[in-house]
């Protein structure tokens, strides 16, 4: 069996506002962000399943916006630490450039072509963000496995709603494991998985 590439695009700010924003409702401390090499392990893992087990690592790009001419270099590194490759991308200095979302929609373009060209790929989107819509289309029409990383009530609807195309939606809490601590969040709860005791 031929291993399928697996590449995980982290929207870092998306997801970083959503956990600060949405969830906490303040800025998170840096012990209750994600645990990225968990992240990385769990794509991993997707990669190997779609291949029989016998998966290549997944090639995981982290975009920043480095506009301000800085980059947070501890972070940096500690990514690169973890097999994560941070691109660091600056715009011309204008509020409404979105450079992180430009840069992931260029590559969600890139990676379509080669699906389009028949070449089996696996994308994995970290990010809530709408934005991204008609890249996901795209790549759903040309037959690639295309996953978002996310905590589930805030995904944009219009991404949800591609889950009717073949879109997996994975939960960054509750699928992935990303996190330390449970989460101060209130979803809707299956009544199977529903334990009292939990909340007793």
């Amino acid at each position: 069996m031929t291993a399928t590439p697996t590449y995980l695009l982290v929207d870092g700010e998306n997801i970083d506002a959503t956990l600060g924003m949405s969830v906490l409702g303040r800025r998170p401390e840096p012990e209750e962000r994600p645990r990225w090499d968990r992240v990385l392990s769990f794509c991993d893992d997707l990669s190997d399943s779609t291949a029989g087990g016998q998966g290549p690592d997944t090639t995981a790009l982290f975009f920043l916006n480095a506009t301000s001419g800085h980059m947070p270099m501890g972070f940096v590194q500690a990514l690169m630490a973890m097999d994560y490759r941070p691109l660091p991308l600056a715009g011309s200095g204008s509020a409404e450039e979105k450079v992180v979302d430009i840069g992931i929609q260029r590559t969600l373009d890139a990676l379509t072509e080669r699906a389009e060209s028949g070449q089996l790929v696996q994308v994995l989107l970290g990010s809530h963000d709408g934005d991204y819509v008609p890249q996901i289309e795209r790549l759903l029409s040309a037959g690639a496995t295309v996953g978002v990383l996310c905590f589930r009530e805030f995904l944009s609807t219009h991404l949800a709603a591609l889950q009717d195309r073949g879109l997996q939606v994975h939960d960054l809490e509750y699928d992935v494991d990303a996190f330390n601590s449970p989460l101060p969040r209130v979803r809707i709860i299956p009544l199977a998985e529903f334990d009292p005791f939990a909340f007793i």
